[in-house]
């Protein structure tokens, strides 16, 4: 669904509507206008945690074998082409005339933005609240709307340059509810700038702590300035908003106290204490054959066995289907629920020691590393730098043990390609081609769909 078709189909749907529906009283408890139906509005978390996945196919966390049981049924039909065409890095993703045309990242995350613009545009005339309220409404509002414009700008444009912010593209911004509008892409500093504005505008109003986590706090605030400001590569900026919401949020789940996770024994998503605002991969719940993903050698040789993120969050083929082999990230299966994306503490954590190593303090960034490992292992022995360039790659791959599998893998892979200490050419064999990813390849931008472009002609395309 375009952006035009899918904001008209959401305004006419919306509390205001179209003119149609404005004399048609709500039957039951609520009133079109009040309070109670934009409060409704942003505690329907399916609408507002969506989050990109499409990199988590194309990262080096994962690996599918050729002529594995996996792959013949990957390759069996187009239901699943999207996934096989980001694995193989390939220049299209959804192409017109199949199963799936239409870009689910692209449409859900421009779907939050357009259920925002609703409550941004409409709340301050809500009925029945205080002016505290309907401030935390529109916070709540602008924070998801800065989540999403943050996935957006991730994943259908380059990483952030300061030199050429100006003049790259970002993505659209659609920040008004209407139902026409130019969809000329913005630039790179101007998108971002709308993440920051958004957040920051946020801020005063939102309280310390939510009932879930899957609603907008000042922590979470904090988290998602901290993750705007490291992709950014702005360090500095980055680690004083990590510190910011480490100082309200700094609990870690203890997964040394674990044999196995469940629903049963392990917090859900929206109660985890190192969450801070809930986000879910798009394409739901992992682990199912044939879209699980199977970890590659790349992720193996730096996630030990004795890691209970390798014990508790993978698990061996055999138990993802019949005939499958290797190993396989789990944890969002065995939860019954997808995989946060959302910033979280060990991700403010990580942010911290990324900074103390590239200022050149190894040891401090040793201090936050080891702080989070001690809950990672049994028995844990300290790591140790040898100076801050040892530290940075202790730091950077303590970052993939802990995010693999989820959209930040993508993300850290994007930012690191231009660095000549971390860059390097991918190459991967699927039903006996091989696909390469070189530093400079556009392929770490993911081209907007033929079908949104096709609808939206103003739209520029990636190269």
């Amino acid at each position: 669904m375009s952006m035009r078709r899918y904001i008209l189909v959401l305004l006419c749907a919306s509390l205001a509507g179209c003119e149609k529906y404005v004399n048609i009283k709500t039957q039951g408890t609520l009133v079109p206008g009040s309070y109670e139906n934009y409060r409704e509005m942003l505690d329907n978390t399916s609408e507002w945690e969506p989050a990109p996945f499409l990199g988590d196919y194309a990262s080096d966390d994962v690996q599918f074998v050729d002529s594995s049981a996996q792959v013949v049924s990957l390759s069996s039909d187009d239901f699943y082409a999207h996934i096989t065409n980001c694995y193989r890095w390939l220049p299209t993703i959804y192409l017109l005339g199949t199963y799936y045309a239409e870009d689910d990242n692209w449409n859900a995350l421009y779907n939050t933005i357009a259920y925002a613009n609703i409550v941004i545009t409409e709340a301050p005339s809500a009925t029945g609240a205080t002016p505290a309220q309907i401030r935390e409404l529109i916070a709540e509002a602008l924070v998801h709307r800065a989540d999403a414009y943050l996935g957006l700008v991730n994943t259908y444009a380059k990483p952030y340059t300061a030199a050429t912010a100006s003049t790259d593209l970002g993505v659209p911004l659609v920040l008004t509810e209407t139902t026409t509008q130019s969809l000329t892409r913005a630039t790179m500093q101007d998108t971002y700038t709308q993440v920051l504005k958004d957040l920051r505008t946020a801020l005063p109003s939102l309280p310390a702590t939510q009932a879930f986590n899957t609603l907008p706090s000042i922590p979470a605030v904090f988290g998602e300035l901290a993750r705007c400001f490291l992709y950014m590569n702005e360090y500095d900026s980055a680690a004083k908003y990590a510190d910011s919401a480490l100082s309200y949020r700094n609990t870690l789940d203890d997964l040394t106290q674990y044999q196995s996770i469940s629903a049963a024994n392990y917090p859900l998503r929206k109660a985890d204490p190192e969450v801070l605002l809930s986000k879910v991969a798009g394409d739901g719940v992992s682990g199912y054959p044939p879209t699980a993903m199977r970890l590659s050698d790349t992720l193996l040789h730096v996630l030990d066995t004795t890691d209970q993120r390798y014990v508790l969050f993978t698990t061996d083929g055999s138990n993802i289907g019949f005939g499958y082999t290797g190993r396989y990230f789990y944890k969002d299966a065995a939860m019954g629920e997808a995989r946060n994306d959302g910033p979280s503490v060990p991700e403010m954590m990580l942010i911290k020691a990324e900074a103390l190593a590239r200022a050149g303090d190894a040891s401090g960034a040793m201090n936050w590393v080891n702080a989070l490992r001690q809950k990672r292992f049994v028995n844990y022995v300290p790591l140790t730098a040898t100076n801050a360039a040892d530290g940075l790659q202790k730091v950077l791959q303590e970052r993939e043990r802990e995010f693999f599998c989820r959209m930040l893998r993508w993300w850290d892979m994007r930012r690191l390609k231009s660095d000549p200490t971390f860059q390097e050419t991918l190459t991967r064999v699927f039903e006996g081609v091989t696909y390469t990813l070189a530093p400079t390849s556009n392929r770490y931008v993911f081209r907007i769909s033929d079908y949104d472009e096709k609808l939206n002609p103003e739209i520029q395309q990636n190269p």
